[in-house]
C-alpha cells in the first residue's frame, strides 16, 4: 500500500474513532475508556505521518513501532468497551476490523524496514576491499632474453 493510501486510511480511522466516542453513554467508565480510545485512535495517523518524515530506515521503523502500539491500544480499548457492555459489539466490529488491518500492515512494514536496516548494517560491516598495489605484486615470470 502506498503512503498516501495509508495516510488516508489512518485519518478515516481517527475520524471513525472520534464519531464512535461521541456516541458513548455519559458515565465514568465510558468517559475514561472513550478518552483513552480517542487518544490512541487519533495517534495512529499522527504517528504514521511522523514516520513518513523519518531520516533513515531504522528511524522510520522506530516511529512505526509507535504506530503499532497506538493501533494495538485502540483495539484494546474497543474490546474493553464491548466486553464491559458499554458498547454493543456490532457497533465496534468494523472499526475493530480496520484497527486490526492497520496493525497488521504496520507490523509488516516494520519487519520490512528492519530487514533493510539489518542488510545495510551487514553491508557496512563487510571487510573493506583495499585497492591492489601493483608495485607489491610478484612478477608472473622472469623475462627471458632473446639471445640464443
Amino acid at each position: 500500500m502506498d503512503e498516501k493510501t495509508f495516510k488516508d486510511r489512518t485519518k478515516k480511522f481517527a475520524l471513525a474513532v472520534m464519531r464512535l466516542v461521541e456516541t458513548l453513554p455519559r458515565n465514568r467508565t465510558a468517559d475514561v475508556l472513550g478518552r483513552q480510545l480517542l487518544r490512541s485512535g487519533t495517534s495512529v495517523g499522527a504517528n504514521y505521518r511522523a514516520a513518513c518524515r523519518g531520516r533513515s530506515a531504522s528511524d522510520v521503523a522506530a516511529k512505526m513501532a509507535i504506530v503499532e502500539e497506538a493501533a494495538d491500544e485502540s483495539i484494546y480499548w474497543m474490546e474493553l468497551l464491548v466486553e464491559s457492555g458499554t458498547l454493543p459489539a456490532d457497533r465496534a466490529s468494523l472499526l475493530t476490523k480496520e484497527g486490526n488491518e492497520l496493525l497488521a500492515m504496520t507490523v509488516a512494514s516494520i519487519k520490512t524496514l528492519r530487514g533493510h536496516s539489518q542488510r545495510a548494517a551487514e553491508t557496512k560491516n563487510l571487510p573493506e576491499q583495499t585497492p591492489r598495489d601493483p608495485s607489491r605484486d610478484e612478477p608472473d615470470a622472469i623475462p627471458h632474453s632473446k639471445e640464443g
